[in-house]
């Protein structure tokens, strides 16, 4: 088999740099382009980017290299600072340096689309008129940027087919010119009656320009059909390496104990996500504070900071801190405050001993395309309580693997985490039954399912350019 040449383009980078191209030049005295990865210091020179990049796209190119499907695969995504280009793991990143006159506007746009998207923002006036706004050509330049990237790397690597990442990333397969294959995956919810009226002919211009959909949810497929996609769709579940997940030593735990004030007799209810008011934190924390008194050892653990939209190294937008100010606030108000734990970020051993020490984790958001951190919980066997809104919530099978419930009802919440805190047995059978369904999500699954999807796309294309010779 030919291994395939693959581009892929997501918003998110895989790596965040602390230092500049030309500081790093002088740290290192010399660098060659791309830039080794490995050559620098993780934590001092750069941070892998938390979230699906990591967690998705990173593993699943590199298995498919490790398999030998692809070959030199290519990723293009947004990075203000540092190198243009970063070779790691036989991946060469390139990077795109959006201007900073016209990153606000890109951000402004993208946030009001993700907004309407998750039924945050209503169809006011400017989310209706927003295709004509000025902010509005900031985010197609921005993805003009990379689509004339993403073609320049073509004509140099002659790649089999573009597989495109997350909805920032929609327009590309519009300015691709090229009759080559494109893929699609989207990542957050998808509910087409969500959408502005004066949206939808334009959103479904856009899918229709990909030859394939992947959807993260059954349920999202039928709402794409529904806006009027044409073309081929799949439903992937989103993956995880779980080999990466270790269990923690003893002293890594309390060293995670130590760092957040986390007693020995205390029981650690557990929410992982980053700070934004989707992910519903603020959900989490009303509920909690309904159960304390009945549980006076019981401590919530709030883990994550801010996304890459939010990072002052990234698009430079300040919800995560605007958010984590309203959050200590609540817990201020509702009288938790040596109840609730904030801890930023995590690095990974760290997230390994809170999943260790915790006894339950919450998924509280509001909306959820899929939540991965269900599945990290289960892989510790966790009991999960999961808000029937996220897309996760299509694995759980209520007082099974898990439990559901309503995040717009604290009530709900309080009673369900009452529940796994007071009975033992069934918080047992929840975490190993959670554990047996997170098989569902490895990614040995994921890359198969996906890696089928690009060779069986890139088989009809070369079958179609016989015809026509």
């Amino acid at each position: 088999m030919n291994r395939l040449r693959l581009c892929t383009s997501s918003q998110t980078p895989l790596v965040r740099f602390n230092l500049s191209y030309e500081d790093l030049v002088r740290k290192y005295r010399a660098l060659d382009q791309p830039v080794d990865l490995s050559r620098l210091v993780e934590g001092e020179d750069y941070e892998f980017t938390a979230g699906g990049v990591t967690r998705m796209v990173f593993p699943l190119l590199k298995r498919m290299l490790h398999e030998g499907i692809l070959a030199d695969p290519h990723w293009i995504s947004l990075n203000p600072i540092g190198p243009e280009k970063v070779a790691v793991a036989g991946i060469t990143l390139n990077h795109v340096q959006l201007e900073r006159s016209r990153v606000k506007g890109y951000g402004y746009a993208k946030e009001t689309m993700w907004k309407a998207l998750h039924g945050i923002q209503k169809e006011t006036e400017f989310v209706d008129s927003l295709l004509w706004q000025d902010e509005f050509v900031d985010y197609t330049y921005y993805n003009r940027l990379c689509s004339e990237l993403a073609m320049q790397l073509d004509r140099k690597n002659d790649f089999d087919l573009f597989y495109v990442n997350d909805f920032q990333q929609l327009p590309m397969a519009h300015m691709l010119h090229t009759l080559k294959p494109k893929i699609f995956r989207w990542h957050i919810p998808f509910d087409e009656s969500l959408i502005p009226e004066m949206w939808r002919q334009s959103l479904a211009s856009y899918f229709n320009a990909y030859d394939v959909v992947i959807m993260s949810c059954k349920r999202y497929l039928k709402s794409l059909k529904r806006l009027g996609y044409k073309g081929k769709t799949h439903h992937v579940y989103p993956y995880i390496e779980q080999d990466i997940y270790k269990k923690p030593s003893h002293g890594e735990v309390e060293e995670f104990n130590s760092k957040f004030g986390i007693r020995e007799d205390d029981r650690v209810v557990l929410v992982v996500a980053r700070l934004d008011p989707m992910k519903g934190q603020d959900r989490a924390i009303k509920g909690f504070a309904k159960v304390v008194k009945n549980f006076p050892d019981a401590r919530l653990v709030v883990a994550g900071n801010g996304s890459f939209s939010s990072s002052k190294r990234g698009i430079g937008l300040s919800k995560a801190e605007r958010w984590l100010a309203k959050l200590r606030e609540l817990v201020k108000t509702l009288g938790v405050e040596d109840r609730v734990i904030f801890t930023g970020h995590l690095t990974h051993k760290e997230l390994q001993a809170a999943y260790e020490r915790c006894e339950v984790t919450i998924l509280p958001s509001i909306l959820e395309g899929f939540g991965l951190v269900v599945i990290e919980s289960w892989l510790y066997k966790k009991p999960a309580i999961v808000s029937s809104m996220a897309g996760v919530a299509e694995l759980v099978r209520h007082e099974d693997n898990g439990l559901l419930f309503n995040p717009d009802d604290p009530n709900d919440l309080a009673k369900k985490l009452s529940t796994v805190l007071s009975d033992q047995s069934l918080a047992s059978a929840l975490g190993e039954n959670g554990f047996k369904t997170s098989r569902q999500c490895f990614i040995e699954r994921g890359m198969k399912a996906e890696a089928q999807v690009m060779l069986d796309l890139v088989d009809r294309s070369v079958s179609r350019q016989k015809v026509f010779r």
